[in-house]
């Protein structure tokens, strides 16, 4: 079994996101949690992978001498992508709605990106998943902000969650890739790293 290569290496993952955790120890690897709270801010000129790209390495750069041998830190981000603006986080109900409003019936992508990072190299990949939406009521979009209360998830949704039963179309690419962490790619890359 390939996992065997990575027996007696310990996985430090630098997230809070809950679907990120829970992908890694499907995984069946090793790993911790150690998170630090990082001012996600990028220079303005950069777009698509561009950004993603660099919030994970400014992450594990958080932890550049906290890493011991034997142990790689994976680090990521995910931002929505539509019509050339990044849809981070939201910051309250409001910018929740209207984010939710723009993507109403129009197609996006989801961009995640990871740094793996060890005492030797770092590695950074990304992934894009192309996701339709369906047309989208006011009510809907209330009702999935009040029940759901997804201020923690890039462009205000998760695809696992109500909004997507009801209101994503299709999707080109990783599904695991919407929810967080495009973890086929994860698991081959730590496999060579």
């Amino acid at each position: 079994m390939s996992l065997k290569l990575l027996k007696d290496k310990k996985i430090i993952l630098a997230s809070k996101s809950p679907r990120r955790q829970q992908f890694i120890k499907d995984l069946g690897v090793n790993f911790e949690v150690k998170t630090k709270d990082i001012e996600e801010i990028y220079p303005e000129e950069l777009e698509g992978e561009e950004i993603t790209n660099y919030l994970a390495e400014l992450k594990a750069s958080a932890f550049e001498n906290e890493i011991n041998p034997g142990e790689i830190l994976l680090t990521s981000d995910t931002i929505v992508w539509l019509k050339g603006k990044a849809l981070g986080k939201p910051k309250d109900k409001k910018e929740a709605f209207i984010m939710l409003q723009k993507l109403s019936g129009r197609k996006h992508k989801v961009i995640t990106s990871v740094c793996l990072k060890s005492l030797e190299k770092t590695i950074t990949f990304s992934d894009v998943t192309v996701v339709h939406f369906d047309d989208l009521s006011s009510e809907e979009i209330d009702f999935y902000l009040d029940t759901f209360k997804p201020y923690d998830k890039a462009g205000s949704y998760g695809i696992q969650d109500w909004i997507g039963l009801i209101g994503v179309k299709k999707i080109k690419g990783s599904y695991f890739n919407v929810v967080g962490l495009p973890v086929h790619k994860v698991y081959k890359e730590l496999l060579k790293f």
